[in-house]
């Protein structure tokens, strides 16, 4: 049986969102990178998926100043911009995710690593 993915530690930084993951990964994320990623129905049309966030609409300083976990499975953040409606969930975070090795992996392959 495979191990839930599951964020052992959230921290909001100075520059990024770091998570570190329960299988040692860490993951880091400018916070603006984050925001424009947002799934809420404010941002992503529900039935066609069409995204509605005009990127120019989000500033470019655009900070996460708090987050808090829903269950076991999303973080929520509190923007900057006073937008908090958006779930993040696990899987969708790793699969976006910023670091080198991910990158990579996702240039050969078209997944995350």
């Amino acid at each position: 049986m495979e191990q839930p993915l599951l964020a052992s530690d959230v921290t909001i930084e100075g520059d990024a969102i770091v998570i570190l993951w329960n299988d040692g990964h860490r993951s880091p994320y400018p916070h603006r990178y984050l925001r424009l990623r947002c799934q809420c129905a404010n941002c992503v049309d529900e039935m066609s998926g069409k995204p509605r966030l005009d990127p120019d609409s989000v500033p470019e300083d655009v900070k996460a100043i708090d987050q808090m976990p829903v269950g076991n499975y999303a973080v929520q953040f509190l923007w900057s911009d006073a937008h908090y409606t958006g779930l993040y969930p696990f899987r969708f975070l790793r699969s976006v995710c910023t670091c080198i090795p991910c990158n990579q992996a996702r240039d050969k392959s078209g997944t995350p690593g």
